[in-house]
């Protein structure tokens, strides 16, 4: 738990998929189990793909997507564990590869260096999915210790609508241990 808050802190890094709309969910559900949550989106999630005046008011603090200077505070404790919903191809392999440069990334790399719990929920299409360095990269990031839910590919139909994105399997990947 962090110094500054009774609470756990919880990063939630949230990628550019047609799912990051519905990260509330994920922000709500989070606080419901007692996280106090800091978003850090990538560049494209920050295009449109999901609503950050929306997310600064449910958390109470900024959304982050770019570095700060070294001048500037911290604005966010050390995080108690990481959440990445939805995690992209792009993401995965960048982070895999040690490849830093976006703030989400470079937090992801940390993260990892620092033993921070990791969990991740990947929104990633079947043809995605299976190209050699995803699979890699997946392999090689459970290798390491990180969570991994299920993919989400957002094909098939479920009541004549697309499948619903399980936001929350991502708290339960962390809680389990």
């Amino acid at each position: 738990m962090t110094e500054a808050s009774a609470k756990p802190f919880l990063y939630l890094v949230v990628c550019g998929a047609g799912v990051a709309a519905g990260v509330g969910r994920l922000i709500a559900a989070a606080q419901e189990r007692g996280w106090e949550v800091g978003v850090i989106a990538t560049p494209v999630a920050m295009n449109g793909f999901f609503d950050a005046d929306e997310v600064r008011a449910r958390t109470g603090r900024p959304v982050r997507s770019a570095w700060r200077r070294p001048s500037d505070p911290r604005p966010f404790p050390a995080p108690d564990a990481v959440a990445v919903a939805p995690a992209t191809f792009n993401t995965v392999n960048k982070w895999a590869a040690g490849l830093a440069d976006t703030l989400a990334v470079g937090t992801l790399c940390e993260a990892l260096g620092l033993g921070v719990p990791i969990a991740v929920l990947p929104c990633v299409a079947d043809a995605l999915a299976a190209h050699p360095a995803y699979r890699e990269s997946v392999a090689r990031l459970r290798g390491l210790g990180v969570r991994f839910g299920d993919p989400h590919t957002g094909a098939g139909e479920v009541d004549g609508g697309r499948p619903e994105f399980a936001w929350e399997r991502v708290l339960d990947l962390l809680e389990r241990g």
